[in-house]
């Protein structure tokens, strides 16, 4: 549950200079996810493709944008805040996003806004702009590069295949925010993917509230691309991504038998060995209460079968600690999993009750002083795991991408680090360097996030 605030975003096309005269400009504020990201630039680009300006400060825009987050307790807090904030320095503020769901609440709390909607809703966002600022009299489709407005730096992008989610998930309200599963057609997705690449993208992170049910919900239907048909389904998907010559990476990777041809697709190269899959919990009751597969035996196998097929690959989850009626001896048995898994790198989260969520009416509240101390002592030894880990990288060489260049020292990542949310690679030495750049390194050192190298 990763969230990032880009105040005021600047978004990685060359945008016009203020001084132009009679061009509105609109600010901009996106929190929450990958998913959400996507959305913003979505919105983003349609208000380039009108003419409008983006404004990168509050002061120098005629109304902002906020798109917000409304996850759990602490992103809808930061929602929150982000209206006021933008209300107290423009005044004129347009509310969307997951947060957006529930308009009473932001309008209980900012009544000022001027309009409020739920997530992917770019069409009713453009009608509550074009109300409150009228959209120029010429349009500028030229200002709009063919992949659209991104809010990622340049060398890298979200691809978005789905919206909403079919699970139902006790702690979760994503299907009430967002909606029942709804696969974007295959031949969509792979031409957004190659305006992507002929724009210069080196990776491609693939994500969806749940990728490996891509075409579930239209029984996997054929669709065509580039004149040849293709099946609506994830392995299919990622074989055609990974024809385009650059990284293909998969994030939110939910664990059905399927994904066994996925990382078949890792082996051969196709696609980047690396995979995100949100297992949540180890403990067979917990995973119940949750609604999430309850059988942590079964995922041990199939980990120990995967690193068979394909002993480079790295692999992410996320977890939860302090779920109602967490015991010690299921949080045990969580440790337990995790230190016989290995798993590369994993994310923590005590549990937050969401308003909305079933797990509210779950008997057995953990109190949150033991849900914050469980998920400290669970990165407590999952600190020493991913350090065991990355220590065996040291000596390596592995093709890097550079995010950026630090005075004489570079940062990279390579297959085993995603954007945002995982280490990094510092390189000594950044002459010739530049954001972008795919380099060589040899690993020197590691530590329990980042790892050091040079070039050999």
């Amino acid at each position: 549950m990763p969230s990032r605030v880009e105040m005021m975003v600047k978004t990685s096309e060359k945008k016009p200079e203020k001084s132009a005269v009679g061009t509105p400009q609109v600010g901009f504020v996106s929190l929450g996810c990958a998913k959400a990201t996507v959305d913003s630039e979505r919105i983003l680009t349609r208000l380039r493709a009108e003419g409008y300006g983006i404004s990168p400060s509050y002061e120098g825009a005629d109304l902002v944008v906020v798109n917000t987050c409304g996850f759990i307790d602490a992103a809808i807090e930061e929602s929150l805040d982000a209206i006021g904030e933008a209300l107290a320095a423009n005044g004129r503020v347009i509310v969307t996003g997951c947060l957006g769901a529930d308009a009473g609440r932001v309008r209980a709390a900012h009544p000022a806004v001027l309009a409020v909607t739920g997530p992917q809703a770019c069409d009713e966002v453009m009608s509550a702009v074009h109300e409150a600022l009228p959209a120029p009299h010429e349009f500028r489709e030229t200002l709009v590069p063919p992949q659209g407005v991104r809010l990622t730096p340049r060398h890298y992008a979200w691809l978005k295949i789905s919206e909403g989610c079919d699970h139902r998930c006790t702690f979760c309200i994503i299907p009430q925010l967002r909606g029942p599963l709804a696969s974007r057609p295959v031949g969509e997705v792979m031409d957004e993917a190659e305006r992507l690449v002929t724009a210069g993208v080196r990776e491609i992170v693939v994500v969806a509230q749940d990728t490996a049910a891509y075409g579930q919900d239209i029984r996997h239907r054929t669709g065509f691309w580039n004149g040849r048909p293709m099946k609506t389904r994830i392995r299919e998907l990622a074989e055609a991504l990974g024809d385009l010559g650059v990284w293909i990476r998969l994030m939110y990777v939910y664990p059905y038998a399927s994904v066994d041809a996925l990382v078949e697709l890792m082996a051969e190269g196709r696609v980047l060995p690396y995979l995100d899959v949100p297992l949540q919990h180890a403990s067979p009751k917990i995973l119940r209460a949750m609604r999430r597969p309850a059988a942590a035996e079964k995922m041990l196998d199939r980990i120990r079968a995967w690193r068979d097929v394909c002993p480079e690959i790295v692999l992410r989850s996320t977890f939860i600690t302090g779920f109602p009626g967490e015991t010690g001896d299921d949080f045990e048995r969580l440790l337990d999993f995790l230190r016989e898994a290995e798993l590369d790198r994993v994310g923590c989260f005590p549990y937050s009750p969401v308003e909305g969520a079933e797990a509210n009416a779950l008997p057995g509240a953990v109190p949150e002083g033991l849900r914050n101390e469980r998920a400290e002592r669970l990165m407590a030894v999952q600190a020493g795991i991913s350090a065991a880990r990355l220590a065996g990288r040291v000596g390596t060489v592995v093709e890097a991408l550079v995010e950026a260049v630090e005075g004489d020292m570079a940062v990279a990542r390579s297959w085993g680090e995603a954007p945002e949310v995982d280490g990094a690679i510092h390189i000594e030495g950044s002459e010739g360097l530049s954001p972008g750049d795919l380099v060589e390194v040899r690993i020197t050192a590691s530590d329990e996030h980042d790892l050091q190298g040079i070039r050999p």
